[in-house]
């Protein structure tokens, strides 16, 4: 396969990522390393750099967006961003000394884990009575609606910053943005409103991929032959994504398509993994 090849093959590969990834609100990472391991037979601490690279760019991309509207919660990311930069951190340095394929099979225990969370139906919560913890800390906010803005506290700080951390691990040693985790410690425990839950966690996402991409980056791991692709494809695939989710009346289908999806990818990874071939 020659090196043009290679490249188009990556880039509409995490185009297709981006897309998904997009649509689901769980990344593009979950499509990518799978792709860049299992079918262009890519070394997975690469497939890793490569990943952490397009999380940064496509968390930076739409952030700024989510913040400008006032969806996002600035201090309360600000505040989880010191649990998943440790947890980040503490997961890249020890991807570089576990076996590849050990990394294989829990990057598909947590591709099912997502595919699972992907289909559970949101819950618009809302936190009205302030805790002692969040008015300390000035986490509680205000986020608008169609109906005027909406007040909503934060419950359970300690549970969901714990949480927090085992996410920034997952998502330093798996590359990943850790979608499915963030959104257990932000909607479930905490009980934050899921608008600005997702809006936050991508938010986060960036500062924590970050954290891990200099652990990957003085290892050797990122190369800029196979980040430029992905990078470029995941952003035009997420760009693409959001233009369809905002004239898409139900996402159930969405949602169905990528559970399937990621559960092949799943099975795959694991399989590989047991077999050692990875």
């Amino acid at each position: 396969m020659t090196v043009i090849v290679f490249t188009l093959i990556v880039l509409f590969g995490s185009y297709f990522a981006g897309l998904l990834g997009s649509l689901t609100g769980l990344g593009g990472g979950v499509v990518i390393i799978p792709l860049l391991t299992l079918a262009l037979n890519v070394d997975i601490h690469y497939a890793i750099g490569a990943s952490l690279v397009s999380v940064i760019a496509t968390s930076s991309g739409s952030a700024a967006t989510f913040v400008k509207e006032g969806i996002t919660n600035m201090r309360l990311g600000m505040f989880l961003e010191i649990a998943t930069t440790i947890g980040a951190l503490t997961g890249a340095m020890l991807a570089t000394h576990i076996p590849t394929h050990y990394i294989a099979i829990l990057f598909g225990v947590i591709l099912i884990f997502s595919a699972l969370i992907s289909l559970k139906n949101k819950v618009a919560y809302t936190v009205k009575e302030k805790t002692y913890l969040g008015e300390k800390l000035r986490l509680d906010g205000v986020y608008p609606t169609a109906d005027g803005p909406v007040t909503y506290g934060i419950d359970n700080i300690s549970g969901g910053f714990f949480m927090m951390v085992f996410a920034g691990i997952i998502s330093g040693l798996l590359g990943i943005g850790s979608g499915a985790l963030k959104v257990i410690a932000m909607d479930t425990i905490m009980r934050v409103p899921f608008k600005v839950s997702t809006t936050t966690s991508n938010f986060m996402i960036g500062v924590t991929a970050s954290a891990s991409a200099v652990v990957y980056l003085q290892r050797g791991y990122i190369s800029p032959g196979l980040s430029m692709p992905v990078v470029i494809g995941v952003l035009f695939g997420a760009i693409t994504g959001s233009k369809i989710l905002v004239n898409t009346t139900s996402s159930k289908w969405l949602r169905y398509t990528f559970a399937l999806v990621v559960s092949f990818l799943a099975i795959q990874m694991i399989n590989n993994g047991i077999k050692g071939v990875l």
